[in-house]
């Protein structure tokens, strides 16, 4: 599993990540472009939630434990995912409303709520898949080159 998320990751960033003051191929602005962007990775997802309910995240809304919404380090604001916990093949749409994890060997953070949905409170961690479904209609042209999915 650890070398199917390290080829993921070095995969995304052969994409994502072009020389310095290079420009992406055209074929890669053009599906960056499109109205639903398909990206999938796997990693690890946590959970949060009483500690930071009512919070504001990063993206200026306060956070809700109850709601659907999750933290990427590079994603948009916005962005919307399908996370799928892969014991249970159990899946939840999520947007992503903050930044995180702070711990960097996890991938996502995502409400309690979410963490319901997807059968690991109790874990408290789970072996995700995330498909990226869009990007907010301000960020689809201009992903940085710095995302790290």
């Amino acid at each position: 599993m650890r070398r199917l998320l390290i080829g993921c990751t070095a995969a995304t960033l052969a994409v994502l990540c072009p020389p310095s003051g290079a420009r992406p191929p055209a074929h890669v602005a053009a599906v960056l472009s499109q109205p639903s962007v398909q990206q999938t990775c796997f990693g690890v997802a946590s959970w949060y939630g009483e500690e930071l309910h009512g919070n504001l995240t990063a993206s200026g809304e306060v956070f809700d434990m109850n709601g659907l919404t999750a933290a990427h380090r590079d994603l948009p604001i916005g962005t919307r995912i399908i996370v799928t916990n892969l014991r249970n093949n159990r899946s939840v749409t999520l947007r992503i409303n903050d930044r995180g994890p702070s711990i960097s060997n996890r991938m996502l953070d995502v409400s309690k709520a979410a963490a319901r949905s997807l059968g690991f409170v109790d874990a408290g961690l789970a072996l995700v898949r995330v498909e990226v479904v869009s990007h907010p209609p301000q960020t689809r042209a201009k992903i940085p080159a710095s995302v790290t999915f």
